[in-house]
């Protein structure tokens, strides 16, 4: 799957598609490339480099595509919001100084129709530059609101 098949399923547009390609995936685990890290104009930078925080962004656009794989969504992206990202380790202070691509994963560990916990890393090569836990609630102003007791 190319850049352009992955930005007809996720909602991020324009520059702020990240990935490039869709390596593999499978109903529980997505790995993804990505290129654009060392591009001075790259729409995350700033003040003259790319945090390694923004390899969260990465992965959560990993999880909208493996998401809409897994539904067979071939039209309309659904909204997904990050709702926690926990146990983060960032290794590595930026990313825009790892020559060559970076490898993009994601493995979903439980959840239903409308909410999802995965487990996501980002690599070069074979060094892993961070990696954490992410929850994602899709479609949340469809869910019904919680009354107070």
């Amino acid at each position: 799957m190319n850049r352009d098949e992955i930005a007809a399923r996720i909602p991020h547009q324009g520059d702020m598609c990240l990935l490039d390609t869709v390596v593999a995936w499978s109903t529980d685990h997505i790995e993804c490339r990505a290129t654009g890290h060392t591009d001075p104009a790259h729409p995350l930078r700033a003040q003259g480099r790319l945090g390694a925080a923004n390899g969260i962004e990465y992965a959560a656009q990993a999880m909208a595509v493996h998401g809409a794989l897994v539904a067979g969504a071939e039209g309309a992206p659904r909204q997904g919001y990050l709702t926690s990202v926990r146990g983060v380790s960032l290794h590595v202070d930026r990313l825009d100084d790892q020559e060559g691509p970076l490898c993009v994963r994601a493995e979903r560990l439980s959840g239903d129709a409308n909410q999802v916990l995965y487990r996501f890393s980002l690599h070069h090569g074979e060094r892993c530059l961070l990696e954490g836990r992410a929850a994602v609630v899709l479609d949340a102003d469809l869910l019904e609101p919680r009354t107070s007791s």
